[in-house]
Parts: structure tokens; sequence; C-alpha cells
């Protein structure tokens, strides 16, 4: 594995991940909420907790056009086609839920409460994707 130094981003990818830390501190510390987006979304339609839960979610869908206007957007190439996007959706969903939450809730938030579950969550996810590109690129691919 090699890295594209001449794109590499450190400054906005620490500035990104700061600002990921920051918005997932100030919701646990002002509203008691865990940052979690398959959590956020599971409960999108509860009457009583759907307002900042909606914000949250507008908040992420606007993201882009508000980083847009400091920076070009970088461009997206789909190499699949839909019914294959829309089964890994269905299967990241599937597991969200058999785990009790995703990448996001465990991986940052649960790890930063020093949840053990969240470790071995978060160990399994990536465990899982580590041997799944492997497979796709060196067994099954090219």
């Amino acid at each position: 594995m090699t890295i594209d130094w001449v794109h590499f981003t450190f400054w906005q990818s620490l500035l990104g991940g700061m600002l990921i830390g920051l918005a997932a501190s100030l919701l646990i510390l002002l509203n008691g909420q865990v940052a979690g987006i398959s959590g956020i979304v599971g409960k999108l339609f509860n009457i009583r907790q759907g307002a900042w839960r909606w914000a949250f979610v507008v908040g992420l869908l606007l993201s882009p056009y508000l980083f847009r206007l400091f920076s070009a957007l970088p461009a997206v190439q789909f190499d699949l086609s839909w019914p294959v996007y829309l089964v890994a959706g269905f299967m990241v969903g599937l597991g969200s839920r058999l785990g009790s939450g995703c990448t996001s809730g465990h991986g940052v938030c649960g790890l930063s409460r020093l949840s053990k579950r969240s470790l071995v969550a978060t160990l399994v996810f990536m465990g899982t994707g580590f041997i799944t590109v492997y497979v796709a690129r060196h067994l099954i691919g090219g």
C-alpha cells in the first residue's frame, strides 16, 4: 500500500476529524445523545425526539454545499451498478442493527467513552473491512 502524498490532505483531514470530535462532544454534553448515525436516523420520526435529529441529518446533507464554498468537491466515480450499491447499503444497515450501532456511534463515540462493547464492534467492523478489501482486490478481482 502506498500513500498518494501529492494529494494527501493532512490539514483538511485533521480539521475534519477535530470538527467531528467537537460535534460529537457537544451533542453528548448538551443533549446527552451519542452521535451515531444509525441511531439518529432510526429514531428520526420519533415525535418527542425528532427535532434535533432532523437538524443533524439536514446538516449532514447540506455540508457538501458548505464545503463547496471553500473548495472544489472531489470527483465521484461509481464503478458498480445501482443494484450492487442497494444490496451493499442494505447489508450495512442490517449490520448496524445487529451490532447495536454503526461505525460512527461505536468508533467515534463509543471508543471515546471507553466502551468495551464499542471496542469489540469497531475491531469487528475494521477486521471485516480489511478482509473484504483483501478478498475483493487480491483473490477475486485484481
